[in-house]
């Protein structure tokens, strides 16, 4: 294997949150804030050990993700291309599927809409968020200081609101049945109850957090982010930032195995796992609780949780016990966190079919324009958003269902390609350990039984 320079010295633990607050903006307006509440207002809270086993499947793939960026200065999409020149074409398909499809601005449409009013609003306001997201992320000096700017504003202003909420309308024997609930005991059933389609349960445990191939993202963000050897990849400049749009390379180099970038390596790894657990691991997981347990207590046996009518029920109740402005406000947030997973997802999910499509004609020491290949991406997404949007595919729950369900596949064999990554590509010190290979193992045959029946059903 190539060897460059030496692994950099790690930050202190603190000044290192930041990268997990992207991958957590994806998660929010998705399971956390659709599929798993609308699971629970229907079905209780006995199902919530799937949201906590898939977030913690996540947690371990996304690390994975980020070990082989760490020790390489690329990402991962750079190493399965080195594996074989067929992977590229299964990662632009996989991705480009399921999130091209406008779920989150339909959802943010919708609730936007209830308070403007006036014919056609759903669809002139869906069709101005998908403007807006590109516009987003077009502006700023780089690509990844706007992402974890957005995302960071938004978990800090709507996660604590949403938690107030929730423990101002709910008792101790609530938490009781959500502690229950972690270890799959509904009432009267265990882990899954009566009546349950298995493609929803699916859905909101493949977006127990990102979904898909997304959650490999986090691999851009730990080498944008110049850590380990990430310090000496190039970023993604935004369009406007002229003088760094340029053809740069796509491969990273090996630090040498030595007694010193063994210990720098022992200092990254816990950096990379605290601020993963506590951002992504922690932060998601509460996410999850709070929201299931506020639709629980609001919207469980009234019969209005179909599509996004819970959100309008919890409204209602807020809004009745607590005030009409606390209800209006949290209709709001929801809409702001379905915008912001819907500006992280086209992201994401243009880095990675933007890179792949680049990795088709990739030799060694090639260059790229990276950020050309990303906005051509990002549009051409958003452009076909509002083509599926126009043509009367608009609901969202269908949406974000169907993309899940598409991102669980992805996910399927996401945990076995990266596991063979890792092992033929990194020394052995540095190489997953036993108890992380099992566990991938296990996230591995736990969504080959949920597709096997989804689609078998």
């Amino acid at each position: 294997m190539p060897v460059s320079k030496s692994l950099p010295k790690p930050p202190s633990i603190w000044s290192t949150l930041g990268p997990s607050f992207i991958l957590l903006g994806l998660a929010l307006g998705s399971g956390e804030l659709i599929l798993w509440p609308y699971l629970t207002a229907n079905f209780g809270l006995g199902i919530l050990w799937g949201g906590l086993l898939g977030i913690i499947f996540q947690y371990v793939l996304n690390t994975e993700a980020m070990r082989y960026s760490l020790a390489w200065g690329e990402s991962v999409f750079v190493g399965f291309r080195k594996l074989s020149w067929l992977i590229p074409w299964w990662f632009i398909i996989s991705t480009f599927i399921p999130w091209s499809l406008p779920g989150f601005s339909s959802a943010a449409s919708q609730i936007l809409a209830n308070f403007i009013g006036g014919q056609h609003t759903e669809t002139i306001i869906a069709l101005v968020l998908l403007a807006l997201t590109g516009l987003i992320l077009s502006a700023g000096k780089f690509l990844y200081n706007t992402m974890e700017w957005l995302q960071r504003s938004v978990i800090l202003v709507g996660l604590p609101f949403m938690l107030v909420v929730t423990l101002l309308l709910t008792g101790r024997q609530d938490w009781i049945e959500a502690a229950w609930g972690l270890v799959g005991r509904g009432d009267g059933w265990w882990f899954f109850p009566p009546g349950i389609a298995i493609a929803s349960f699916l859905g909101a445990f493949a977006f127990s957090g990102a979904g898909g191939n997304l959650n490999l993202a986090q691999s851009y963000y730990i080498k944008e982010k110049g850590w380990g050897m990430g310090k000496y990849a190039a970023k993604i400049s935004s369009l406007l930032n002229r003088k760094e749009v340029k053809p740069v390379k796509v491969e990273g180099q090996l630090f040498q195995d030595t007694a010193a970038n063994r210990r720098q390596w022992q200092g990254w790894w816990r950096v990379v796992n605290f601020e993963h657990s506590i951002v992504f691991l922690t932060l998601g997981f509460t996410t999850i609780l709070v929201m299931a347990v506020l639709a629980k207590v609001t919207v469980f046996g009234t019969g209005a949780a179909e599509g996004l009518s819970f959100l309008y029920t919890e409204a209602g109740v807020i809004s009745e016990q607590l005030s009409p402005i606390v209800g209006t406000f949290f209709l709001l947030v929801a809409a702001l966190m379905l915008f912001s997973t819907q500006v992280g997802v086209l992201e994401s999910s243009s880095r990675i079919i933007s890179e792949n499509i680049l990795l088709i004609f990739f030799k060694k020491g090639k260059k790229f324009n990276l950020s050309l290949a990303f906005y051509l991406a990002l549009w051409a997404q958003i452009f076909l958003g509002m083509i599926i949007y126009l043509s009367g595919v608009t609901e969202p729950r269908f949406l974000l269902t169907l993309g899940a369900v598409l991102n669980a596949a992805a996910m399927l064999v996401s945990f076995p390609l990266l596991f063979y990554l890792n092992q033929k590509r990194l020394p052995a010190y540095f190489r997953p350990s036993r108890l992380r290979q099992l566990i991938m193992a296990a996230a591995f045959i736990f969504f080959l039984i949920l597709v096997t029946i989804t689609v078998s059903g």
